[in-house]
């Protein structure tokens, strides 16, 4: 396991998740900006591609000691990994891309006529303190924007699948956020040091009871949420298997 995200697996290894405060009483966050053109992608490949930048961060060897983002991901990591997913597009989404970050791109395949789709987009940057973003991302709004549901068929076998409850009915902004938890505490519970190719898919009140049973047994990470926006304080808002 990568040494970045070695305290959160025995973090978040119970129910019982006590979380330090910042060391220095600074409130940290990674913005995460999402592609949204227009038409913007489908919701399920966008999110797809912000679970994977937000790893894809920590896990990059300017994370690591001696590297120009340790300090940043390690003090951040240290207490809350907090996240707040913005949309861009055009000019706006070319400006992020000058920002200390990683950009994660999930091929979106061909149409019925062959045709390229193109690809969904997320930019996971260097964590800091939520008051003091760059212009170029502070410009951008957080919320204001949804993407509607898509149909994407099951996800592909032996893939890690982070599964999102459907029944809090998130946001595409807060579930950004949340899977991008997902796939650091899933890396940090399987001692990844690379990144894979995560499948996001809804889970409704069947799939979301079996996945639960499954958290109980060990057999899955959950993410629960600090309650910030949108849903209560400790609320399972993703479980990844």
């Amino acid at each position: 396991m990568t040494a970045v995200l070695s305290p959160l697996a025995a973090r978040y290894a119970t129910a019982d998740v006590v979380i330090p405060p910042e060391p220095d009483g600074v409130t940290r966050a990674m913005p995460i900006v999402l592609r949204l053109e227009r038409p913007p992608a489908p919701r399920t490949p966008v999110l797809e591609a912000a679970a994977a930048a937000a790893l894809a961060l920590c896990l990059d060897p300017r994370a690591e000691p001696g590297g120009e983002w340790h300090d940043g991901v390690t003090t951040w990591v240290a207490s809350r990994i907090r996240k707040i997913a913005r949309r861009a597009r055009g000019a706006h989404w070319e400006a992020v891309q000058e920002l200390p970050g990683v950009t994660w791109s999930v091929d979106l395949g061909r149409g019925a006529d062959g045709s390229d789709l193109g690809t969904a987009e997320a930019r996971a940057l260097l964590p800091g303190p939520v008051d003091d973003v760059p212009r170029a991302v502070s410009r951008l709004q957080i919320g204001g924007t949804d993407l509607d549901p898509d149909d994407p068929g099951p996800p592909p076998p032996g893939m890690p699948v982070i599964w999102v409850n459907a029944g809090l009915h998130m946001t595409v902004g807060k579930a950004a956020a949340q899977v991008g938890h997902a796939s650091m505490l899933y890396a940090a519970a399987h001692g990844l040091t690379e990144v894979p190719a995560f499948a996001v898919r809804d889970a409704g009140p069947d799939r979301w009871a079996e996945l639960t049973a499954a958290v109980e047994r060990g057999e899955a990470v959950p993410v629960r949420d600090g309650g910030f926006t949108e849903v209560a304080p400790g609320t399972t808002t993703c479980i990844a298997r």
